[in-house]
């Protein structure tokens, strides 16, 4: 698939199917990030916290949440960052997310308007109970035509 910054448009929505986070989901990304807080490493450290148990990394969420929405590669388009990310409630070994995104807006390259384009798009992701737990805007710069 190839779409231009000129096809994106404000308000397109697409919304992934269901992940269920696993044990082994958060001691993989422990050990990719070297993270091994107690928080979400140990059990019974955990239950002495807040949450009382242990959480998912908000970087695993994260990641997880992006790579949800990739079932289609655009050739003309490459991710150029996050901003405004926030970890707003806990994911737990069991929770099932999903992830919807929102094309919000669009803008001229700053260094390059004649051959790029930028496209923010609004991602959402919400566990089994509708509760969000993490929000950020995902941002692509994108071949124009």
């Amino acid at each position: 698939m190839k779409q231009y910054w000129e096809e994106y448009e404000i308000g397109y929505t697409r919304t992934s199917t269901g992940r269920t986070i696993t044990e082994s989901d958060i001691v993989i990304h422990a050990g990719q990030t070297g993270d091994f807080y107690p928080h979400h490493m140990d059990a019974e450290f955990a239950k002495n916290t807040p949450f009382g148990q242990r959480v998912a990394h908000g970087t695993l969420v994260l990641s997880v949440g992006v790579g949800m929405l990739a079932n289609e590669i655009n050739d003309a388009a490459f991710s150029y960052g996050y901003d405004r990310v926030r970890f707003i409630a806990p994911v737990f070994i069991g929770d099932t997310i999903i992830s919807k995104a929102e094309i919000v807006a669009k803008r001229e390259h700053a260094k390059s308007p004649e051959k790029y384009g930028i496209v923010d798009e609004q991602v959402t992701v919400t566990k089994q109970s509708g509760e969000v737990v993490i929000a950020f805007v995902h941002v692509y710069m994108v071949e124009r035509k």
